[in-house]
């Protein structure tokens, strides 16, 4: 009698889940670590990045994506899940540009993938995306802004905090390393530092990808994701080069 609401996406069980839901949760936590740190200046979220096989040409798997000129994200769980909330991430946030003639603040776009994500958990025929975000952003309402989506469509605004397989692991060593005066050098050395704890083996500078919201161009950061566009306070995201990350690889070994 219970397996029918295992299969049921929009029928609560007697104890009152959905359990298609924890099913969500479950691939999220079977996917590759991703975190993400809030510094006094800046932001950062990092993942490590897999390939199936060595054959795998690793520079077309993209996990850390921008949606607009201060906004990006890093996912865990199911890839096709993060593409489709990406693009539909971007279309938002060149409506809002089109009628209010700037960027979406973080919280308002933030809103709207959760809105999408909360759909999918009370419509027939379709199922959860089996993905969580970290959406890490700029604006002059809230200043800096990282925030977790789930599956469900619930939303968290997080200091720092780690999503995927080794989420756990992560949030306990997050816990010990992170301060309020943490600068962005320091968040992105934090960073690496959380998911080198959760690998086996050494880790190599074309295996991470890594993204920041800064405006300190002094980081050599290379072409701004839209650099003829205003944005508020001169923020925006970029995503480090493989060479700068090696760099940050070397002054932690």
């Amino acid at each position: 009698m219970g397996d029918r609401y295992s299969f049921s996406l929009t029928t609560f069980s007697p104890s009152g889940k959905l359990v298609q839901i924890e099913y969500a949760l479950n691939a999220v936590a079977q996917g590759i670590t991703s975190v993400g740190i809030k510094a006094t200046n800046g932001i950062v979220i990092a993942t490590e990045k897999k390939t199936p096989s060595v054959l795998v040409d690793a520079e077309t798997l993209e996990k850390v994506a921008p949606i607009c000129a201060n906004i990006g994200v890093v996912y865990s769980g199911m890839g096709p899940d993060a593409r489709l909330l990406i693009a539909k991430a971007r279309k938002a946030a060149q409506a809002y540009k089109r009628v209010y003639m700037e960027d979406p603040p973080v919280q308002i776009l933030v809103q709207e993938i959760a809105s999408v994500m909360q759909e999918y958990t009370q419509s027939g025929g379709v199922r959860p995306f089996g993905v969580s975000l970290l959406v890490a952003g700029y604006d002059d309402h809230r200043g800096h802004s990282l925030y977790q989506v789930d599956p469900s469509g619930t939303y968290f605004g997080w200091k720092a905090t780690a999503i995927g397989k080794n989420m756990v692991n992560a949030k306990n060593f997050l816990e010990k390393r992170f301060s309020e005066t943490l600068e962005l050098d320091d968040a992105i050395h934090t960073a690496i530092l959380t998911l080198k704890d959760g690998m086996e083996g050494q880790l190599a500078a074309d295996a991470l990808e890594i993204g920041i919201i800064t405006s300190d161009k002094s980081l050599g950061i290379g072409v701004e994701a839209h650099p003829h566009q205003a944005v508020p306070g001169g923020m925006t995201f970029r995503k480090l080069l493989p060479h700068q990350v090696k760099d940050y690889l070397e002054n932690i070994a």
